[in-house]
């Protein structure tokens, strides 16, 4: 396979994050500001690890980089729980809105799951209506601030649990709302997305999108499983994928799933760092995202969380860039790969493609900034 020619330098983060960008796979509950925990653990009187805001982002990386995706969700222990008030759920969905504009997102699809948030006595109902309004207030105040951003949200069920039919029913329930999909979520392993049919069968009868957690810990089965079997509309991660297309010869060879995905235009959302951390692949050079790319599936660029990765989606782009000499050609690709892929309806896909994101991108190639 042919590979871009490497730019002379790499783009700088600096750079990236003018660019207009878009996130499908970023959970809530993993981009809390360390000042914010703080403080609203202080009020609750939650423990926590570190006090000081730095030594709990450190601290939060560094447990979350031991190598499984068990002990890196184990770090939601500390963010979930300050989530449980309508008032901090508001407060951290406005932050993150602001957060993410502020690194040149203009697309952001959050996604959480509304059944841990439900321990200090709010309704199911209660913790979306609080968060869909914190959203407004961070895109109204990112807005504000010269960087509108437009924010909606997936409701995830805990795929180790047993109410993701009636998350998904909570999701049609405030479709056009700010909801525009759902998600299962939580460990892979031993929790196959075949386990909750149901609530996927009732999501495609009502014509909700929803994506699958799958490929991450998993292999090709689990992505198999979330596709085949529940109809997912794209693949959280997918990277497993890679192990069904033998890249030994000349020519890549695909199974028939790696094929369907490809041919179905089902999006990957893939975030670099974060299989990094959970072992969904070894070493950023080795990492399936070049091969995927370059095969032309449609591969997406995400943060997960940004807390326990340390990192934003500018900052993925730029190790992409440093690491595979990707330039403004591929870092648009997989930003129009994102709309396209996007949970929107298709009049606003394809207005935010047509006013934001070519025109920026066409003037950054003309002018070869870095």
């Amino acid at each position: 396979m042919n590979s871009p020619e490497l730019p002379k330098t790499a783009l700088t983060q600096d750079a990236i994050r003018k660019a207009p960008k878009v996130v499908l796979h970023e959970h809530l509950d993993g981009g809390l500001r360390p000042q914010t925990i703080i403080e609203i653990a202080d009020e609750i009187g939650h423990p926590l690890p570190a006090h000081e805001p730095e030594a709990l982002k450190n601290w939060f990386f560094e447990a979350a980089d031991s190598g499984t995706l068990e002990r890196y969700l184990e770090t939601f222990a500390h963010t979930v729980a300050v989530m449980q008030r309508a008032d901090d759920c508001f407060r951290v969905a406005s932050e993150a809105a602001q957060d993410l504009a502020a690194d040149g997102v203009v697309y952001a699809e959050l996604r959480y799951a509304p059944e841990q948030q439900l321990l200090a006595g709010l309704s199911l109902e209660e913790v979306v209506e609080a968060t869909l309004a914190g959203f407004e207030e961070g895109q109204r105040l990112a807005a504000a601030a010269g960087s509108p951003i437009t924010v909606r949200t997936l409701l995830c069920g805990m795929r180790h649990a047993d109410r993701t039919k009636e998350i998904a029913e909570l999701a049609v329930a405030y479709r056009d709302k700010g909801v525009v999909g759902f998600d299962i979520a939580g460990g892979e392993i031993g929790n196959p997305a075949e386990r909750h049919v149901e609530a996927f069968d009732y999501l495609r009868r009502e014509n909700m999108p929803f994506t699958i957690h799958a490929g991450e810990s998993c292999g090709p089965e689990s992505i198999w499983g979330a596709v085949a079997v529940c109809g997912a509309n794209r693949i959280g991660h997918g990277v497993q994928l890679i192990k069904d297309i033998d890249l030994t010869g000349d020519e890549a060879k695909l199974s028939n799933l790696a094929h369907y995905i490809r041919d179905r235009r089902i999006a990957l959302e893939v975030a670099p760092s974060s299989n990094l951390q959970t072992e969904g692949a070894e070493s950023i050079e080795t990492h399936p995202i070049k091969a995927l790319y370059d095969l032309g599936f449609r591969v997406t660029v995400n943060n997960d969380n940004r807390l326990q990765s340390r990192t934003s989606v500018s900052r993925e782009f730029q190790i992409l860039s440093e690491t595979f000499g990707w330039g403004w050609a591929e870092v648009k690709r997989c930003t129009e790969n994102a709309m396209k892929a996007s949970f929107l309806h298709h009049p606003e896909r394809r207005r935010i493609l047509a006013e934001v994101i070519r025109p920026a991108y066409a003037a950054l190639e003309s002018t070869g900034a870095e």
